[in-house]
């Protein structure tokens, strides 16, 4: 059997301006990088906003395992299976950090023939756009270092300083660092997390323009001075350096499918530790261009759906017309109790179990109005009782299923789910609406995420995270949504709880201010802002071969 990356290169890909003459883009509204990938021009996207929109479609998924659910290459294969039954679709994706691609996830561009291309390239440096969000992001924090190092005409209290630097690695040794060491500014305690958990990637997820992405660095608040006032990016006069360095970065990135399908890869924040969905401008783009918009959201329907409807659809006055829930059958079994080593053997009471998980994230998509639909993602070792096992539940939960073959098959393995997915979406059976309202204040909100979608019995903070929503309350940050960052393995804090746990406390450790990307940050648990590498990270297996090609990436 051929691995992805074999099969990746033994396709024949498109110059990208076919690719982009299937969505009417004229070549010159093209800035290519190379023959397979280039940005549109954002003159060209201005002109499409009259067109009417097309119909947006969520992938997400039950809790995910380590034996994996298939999120993203559900998604291309979705895609590729609309475009072949006659549907004009976009596929919209995040960018792959290099985090998980040397750490434990490896690579996030689908699999088998369900991939975008070119995928070691769009694995790795692509076009640029983590490392402009990395430097922007480090630009404002050595203006800080600056600003206090000159004078600190802005009486900046350098106890106070909530700006962190970041980089697109996993590394657990720069989580907690002591900053300015050997006479080069006043020493402080500081550290750095991964860049897709930096403001400045959520900013430019959710900004409309570069004007409004100028305008939202500048909100950014960096630190507090002595007297207790914000200190914001645009009282420091960086956030026109750091728009300048994200200029070209904000527009959207055009590739393709195997099967020759346009797609949009934009912006890629985590789900656990952000808000986990591509840019809006790469989102409204596909509406213009496309009848149908296939899109992701990170993790499970707790995480990432969540904060798609709760975040991003409320800012951007998005209306997604279905949601579909990816599961296996290894993962429900997984979630239902059995070990990674066994999930090859039938086991329907466990099966049954793991449902439960699943059954859970469609009662979720629900609650936002959103009609849902599970599709299996189908390994060869699944047996047929326990297809009609989790046939049967779907049916218990009056919602549509069907079994994907796209890995194997491709488009043509997820014809059904497409059939299905785009009579839903045509009829118009959407009732969006976010779970809370904006003027409920910021702790009933962390509190209603908990309690009806992690299904907690309460939450818990010490008296300064009630203190710090107070302050931010009364300095006008009220009516921000939250975006929880949780473990993604479970509904409950405790990544080991998986199933469908009950009745836990979700404990509030640490709340930060997103002012420029408009949300506050809730870290709940144990989670982390920087990961580690893991004990054997993809790394070790990663390199060159003798024909100068990347192997061992995947």
């Amino acid at each position: 059997m051929l691995s992805d990356i074999e099969i990746a290169r033994a396709a024949r890909l498109s110059p990208i301006a076919d690719i982009a003459a299937k969505l009417d883009i004229p070549p010159d509204a093209l800035s290519p990088y190379g023959r397979y990938k280039a940005k549109i021009e954002a003159s060209f996207l201005k002109s499409l906003a009259d067109r009417p929109d097309g119909k947006l479609i969520l992938v997400t998924a039950m809790s995910p395992t380590p034996a994996g659910e298939g999120k993203t290459t559900t998604t291309i294969g979705l895609g590729d299976a609309l475009n072949r039954i006659g549907k004009r679709t976009v596929i919209c994706l995040r960018e792959p950090s290099l985090g998980p691609c040397f750490g434990q996830k490896g690579g996030a561009t689908g699999g088998g023939q369900a991939q975008v291309a070119p995928m070691d390239e769009i694995n790795l440096h692509f076009t640029g756009d983590f490392h402009a969000i990395t430097t922007a992001h480090n630009l404002l924090a050595a203006m800080v270092d600056n600003h206090l190092y000159w004078g600190n005409e802005l009486g900046l209290d350098p106890r106070r300083i909530v700006w962190r630097r970041v980089m697109d690695m996993n590394d657990r040794a720069l989580r907690q660092i002591v900053a300015s060491l050997g006479g080069n500014g006043a020493p402080a305690e500081t550290g750095f997390d991964i860049t897709v958990a930096s403001e400045v990637m959520a900013i430019l997820c959710l900004a409309d323009d570069l004007r409004d992405l100028q305008e939202r660095l500048g909100r950014i608040i960096v630190g507090y001075a002595k007297s207790g006032a914000a200190v914001t990016c645009a009282d420091l006069k960086a956030d026109g350096a750091m728009a300048a360095l994200l200029k070209d970065a904000l527009s959207p990135n055009l590739v393709q499918t195997l099967a020759g399908s346009p797609a949009l890869i934009h912006g890629g924040p985590f789900a656990n530790i952000a808000h986990g969905c591509n840019s809006v401008i790469a989102t409204r783009a596909g509406l213009k261009l496309a009848d149908y918009v296939v899109t992701e959201a990170g993790f499970g329907a707790d995480l990432g759906a969540e904060k798609f409807f709760d975040i991003k659809c409320r800012k951007a006055g998005l209306k997604p017309r279905a949601a579909v829930v990816v599961a296996t059958i290894r993962s429900l079994k997984m979630n239902g109790g059995v070990a990674k080593s066994h999930l090859g053997e039938e086991n329907i009471e466990a099966l049954r179990r793991g449902c439960q998980n699943l059954g859970r994230h469609v009662e979720n998509i629900r609650q936002f109005g959103v009609p849902p639909i599970i599709a299996i993602n189908h390994f060869s070792q699944d047996t047929e009782a326990e297809v009609a096992e989790v046939t049967a539940f779907a049916a218990s939960l009056g919602v549509e299923i069907a079994l994907c073959r796209h890995w194997a098959d491709g488009a043509a393995g997820a014809e059904d789910l497409a059939r299905r997915v785009a009579a839903i979406a045509d009829a118009g059976e959407s009732h969006f609406a976010p779970l809370y309202p904006d003027d409920m204040s910021l702790w009933r909100k962390m509190e209603t995420v908990a309690k009806r979608i992690y299904h907690a019995e309460n939450i818990t903070a010490d008296k300064a995270v009630h203190a710090q929503l107070s302050r931010w309350r009364k300095a006008g940050f009220g009516h921000l949504p939250v975006c929880m960052a949780k473990t993604q393995y479970s509904f409950s804090t405790d990544p080991t709880k998986l199933g469908a746990p009950e009745g836990h406390a979700v404990h509030i450790r640490e709340v930060r201010l997103s002012a420029g990307a408009g949300f506050v940050v809730a870290i709940c648990g144990d989670i982390l802002t920087m990961p580690g590498l893991p004990r054997h990270p993809a790394a070790d297996h990663i390199g060159l071969t003798e024909d100068g090609d990347i192997d061992g990436l995947f």
